[in-house]
């Protein structure tokens, strides 16, 4: 018998996490971040993998693997808008605030 609010597990692959941005590059985790940040705000869940103290290792950012075309489209989007729509996405934000 299932205990009250706990949810079932779904065994399915398509839960899986997948990389979708991985660098060792100086700036990784402040481009890991960013990635991070812009799959957030238009709902798609991402994790950040990576260690601060160790920064010579490399930096991801992975995604549920049913999530990763709408990420790698989301990102594509979002590079080709550049940083004056980043700019004036968040001054928006500011004014609904």
């Amino acid at each position: 018998m299932e205990e009250q609010g706990l949810r079932s597990v779904d065994p399915s692959h398509e839960l899986d996490m997948v990389s979708i941005f991985t660098s060792s590059n100086f700036d990784a985790e402040m481009e890991a971040m960013g990635v991070h940040s812009v799959l957030q705000a238009n709902g798609i869940p991402s994790i950040l993998v990576g260690a601060s103290t160790l920064p010579d290792l490399e930096f991801q950012v992975q995604v549920p693997k049913a999530d990763l075309e709408e990420a790698r489209r989301v990102l594509a989007e979002a590079e080709a808008n550049g940083p004056a729509a980043a700019a004036e996405a968040e001054a928006a934000s500011e004014q609904a605030s």
